[in-house]
């Protein structure tokens, strides 16, 4: 078993994540409620670099459910599959 239960990676670099949304309160929001919520063991949220995912929204993926969302609380209208693997990046980004 590793060391937490949960990982949840939010995307707080790249060309369009954190113009798109204040990523690093994304962060520390999560963290905070992780904490409230008594998950501070179980549940490890990082920042992480880019998902190659640009112009989708400021991006969040959890592991090991490997579910990816667009921000906010994960809800299923923000759910995002591109549909595709790899980059997916829109018309315009590097």
């Amino acid at each position: 078993m590793g060391q937490y239960n949960t990982h949840v990676f939010v995307c707080t670099s790249g060309d369009s994540c954190p113009t798109q949304g204040n990523v690093e309160q994304f962060v520390k929001y999560l963290r905070d409620e992780a904490t409230k919520a008594g998950l501070k063991t179980d549940v490890r949220v990082n920042k992480a670099g880019c998902f190659s995912q640009c112009g989708h929204g400021p991006m969040m993926v959890v592991y090991p459910d490997n579910v990816w969302y667009r921000d906010g609380k994960p809800v299923a209208r923000l759910i995002y599959d591109p549909g595709v693997k790899g980059a997916n990046k829109k018309p315009g980004y590097k």
